[in-house]
């Protein structure tokens, strides 16, 4: 009798790939299950958005976004053949004028920061036009892309991970100075007195240069995250989530910041967050996105007081009110996010949607149409009201309560 230990899998047959090597036998039945699914729906009927007029805000305009697409490619397989795409951002459209803020919101795995990201080309777009002061940014050669940059910039969601640790403030505030320095005109002089500048300006000591990132809370971490991305005097910002990693207090300040920045260097803003109540104080003009497509888009006060997408009400209807004598009616939608591997054919939000009627609504992918003058929503049904569902636990309770 042999003394080596027993290993589940020994006695079977190794595949050839393996080299010889024994898979455990538990590793090869969920390998064979693997390979028994299918890789893809072969009925899938997703589209992408149509938008057949570009909602646009008032003034002039300076970015354009037109049917922006971004698939992920999913490989498998020794040869790394495509079999499916991840659809984050799927044929959407906009538009930005200069000044305004335009608010992003959505659930997590939207397709948010993905299409901040295509905007600057931090990743490239699948397909779709992106313009910006009428020139076309994806068609910009690596160098002429550098020279764009100076004037669109993003702040990072996580304050912690977006700096470097082994680099000082001053010199993480210079960075974009010295890569810039032959467009910008700067010396080494001038760049500490940059920094010294920019650090006033976010409400930092400029004795704060010769700092490590780990010396600072979060909110000042965040305050230096702008500081970089206004180095170089840009008239666009990306801003990924750069409160919703903060605390409530200090959200509030950053928030304060950012609006006082906007008014004094005339900067344009994409605010991406989840957040509604940000996005409310912050925002011009507000996209709602579900599984990389727009769901509705209008300016601030129209989305809050009279929503029309069906979504777009679902996701007010959970912002608390700070009001102990009123309660909200809850719209509370059935089932999870779809994955955008595999999205609903016709409306992507039909599967959760609770005024959806067939087969229109399981076909027909909606345009993002005009409905109102400014308000755009992609929709078969927009503006019907939405039924009351039956709610034991008392959420859907009458939005007011009769004081005293």
């Amino acid at each position: 009798m042999s003394d080596k230990p027993f290993i589940p899998g020994d006695d079977k047959v190794a595949p050839a790939i393996s080299g010889g090597l024994q898979t455990p036998a538990d590793q090869t039945a969920r390998q064979v299950d693997r390979d028994a699914r299918p890789t893809h729906d072969p009925h899938e009927q997703s589209a992408p958005q149509t938008t057949p007029k570009l909602p646009m805000g008032q003034g002039e305009p300076l970015l354009v976004v037109k049917d922006l697409k971004k698939y992920f490619p999913v490989k498998r397989g020794i040869l790394a053949r495509v079999v499916a795409n991840v659809k984050a951002v799927d044929g959407i459209s906009f538009g930005v004028a200069r000044g305004e803020t335009l608010g992003l919101v959505g659930e997590s795995g939207s397709g948010k920061t993905t299409v901040g990201r295509c905007i600057l080309r931090l990743i490239e777009p699948s397909d779709g036009s992106v313009s910006f002061q009428g020139e076309d940014v994806l068609g910009l050669n690596s160098g002429d892309m550098r020279r764009m940059r100076r004037h669109m910039q993003i702040v990072f969601q996580d304050p912690y991970a977006s700096l470097n640790p082994r680099m000082t403030v001053g010199a993480i505030v210079a960075e974009p100075l010295i890569i810039h320095g032959a467009d910008l005109g700067l010396n080494a002089s001038s760049r500490n007195d940059r920094v010294a500048e920019l650090l006033t300006k976010v409400g930092l000591s400029p004795d704060y240069r010769k700092r490590y990132p780990h010396q600072f809370s979060g909110g000042q971490r965040q305050r230096i995250g702008v500081a970089r991305a206004l180095a170089t005097n840009p008239k666009f910002l990306v801003l990924d989530e750069p409160v919703s990693a903060l605390d409530v207090s200090v959200q509030a300040q950053v928030v304060n910041l950012l609006q006082d920045l906007q008014d004094e260097l005339g900067l344009t803003y994409l605010f991406i967050a989840h957040d509604l109540s940000v996005v409310e104080h912050i925002s011009t003009r507000v996209a709602v996105m579900y599984l990389g497509k727009i769901m509705e888009l209008t300016d601030r006060r129209s989305l809050y007081d009279d929503p029309l997408h069906p979504y777009t009400k679902a996701l007010l209807s959970a912002v608390p009110v700070p009001d102990p004598t009123v309660r909200k009616t809850r719209i509370l939608l059935k089932g999870d996010i779809p994955t955008p591997l595999h999205p609903p054919s016709g409306c992507v939000f039909h599967t959760r949607c609770p005024i959806a009627q067939f087969p229109i609504c399981k076909t027909e992918v909606p345009p993002l149409v005009e409905h109102k003058p400014g308000h755009f929503a992609a929709c078969h049904f927009a503006g019907e009201p939405l039924p009351v569902a039956n709610d034991p636990e008392g959420l859907a309770a009458p939005s007011p309560v009769p004081a005293g």
